[in-house]
């Protein structure tokens, strides 16, 4: 698919204090977003808290995601599972409502061999709608070492992976081994951070952007850094890093989404409480985001 560059938001969301889905607060999130000129919208991921999410509700979700945003920016629906064949469920109803991608991460718990990881990605990719693999060892147990990652990239329909191992020197090797021959063969395929503390030193790399947890409240400064980054303005870049930076370690003080979601409450955006088994900030680490929300010169309320 083309668009895979530039600054995407990995969408929280919104709640309301009953626990239900506060959908009116999910359409001003992504009217927020688009306003301040996101390059493309990621629901139902990990950040959505789709493992708690009813199929209804996500069905729901999807369906305001790309009424709202068709024809402006991208939208990436988060489509994964542990089962492959729930996993080939959700990304055909991704399809089918109208999503330009599906993100499906690297099945968790049953911590797959290679085989089954390239079989389960293949049967993502005959779907036919374009795929972006998440690796995400933190979550998943299971690493796609760079060696693997060429093959699942070989599949038709793969178009790019969302890289949050933590491990830039793993980064770098999937950009110069798989990204950069790909580009030049007129195939991208893209290699996209998921932690923003990496968006610039992955975009240097030769990477094309990030999905980003942060952007939920700050989609603007978020999209400056990563335009800064791919246009070579790596001066700016910096500035806008260091800017953010105590703001990314804030939003990860305890288990995302808590901490932006509270975040987005206070600035007065739609947030709301994380559903359980994730609970309340505690004390100290609210005075912690607190106190990265004032560096950013954010009214709360």
């Amino acid at each position: 698919m083309n668009g895979l560059k530039g600054a995407f938001t990995a969408l929280i969301t919104p709640m309301k204090d009953s626990g239900g889905v506060d959908y009116d607060g999910f359409r001003r999130l992504i009217d927020f977003q688009l306003e301040e000129g996101i390059d493309g919208l990621v629901p139902l991921g990990t950040t959505g808290e789709t493992p708690t999410l009813e199929e209804d509700e996500e069905e729901k979700l999807i369906q305001i995601a790309v009424k709202a945003a068709k024809g402006k920016v991208p939208v990436i629906i988060g489509a994964g599972s542990n089962d492959t064949r729930h996993m080939v469920l959700y990304t055909q109803r991704a399809k089918d409502l109208g999503a330009d991608a599906a993100l499906v991460v690297t099945p968790y718990y049953n911590k797959p061999n290679d085989s089954g990881l390239l079989r389960h990605f293949e049967a993502a990719a005959a779907v036919g709608l374009p795929i972006v693999v998440y690796n995400i060892a933190s979550r998943t147990g299971r690493n796609i070492p760079v060696s693997l990652m060429a093959k699942i990239a070989q599949i038709p329909g793969i178009a790019g992976v969302k890289e949050s191992s933590g491990d830039l020197g793993q980064m770098g090797d999937m950009i110069r081994e798989i990204a950069l021959p790909r580009r030049q063969a007129g195939n991208p395929f893209a290699v996209l951070s998921g932690d923003d503390a990496f968006t610039l030193p992955l975009i240097a790399l030769g990477g094309e952007g990030i999905i980003s947890v942060i952007s939920n409240l700050v989609p603007r400064r978020v999209k400056a850094l990563a335009k800064a980054c791919l246009e070579g303005h790596f001066e700016e870049a910096r500035r806008i890093h260091f800017e953010l930076l105590p703001f990314i370690k804030a939003a990860f003080v305890e288990t995302n989404p808590a901490p932006i979601k509270a975040a987005m409450t206070w600035a007065g955006l739609p947030g709301g409480p994380a559903r359980l088994p994730l609970g309340p900030l505690a004390p100290a680490s609210e005075a912690v985001l607190k106190t990265a929300l004032e560096g950013l010169n954010l009214t709360r309320k």
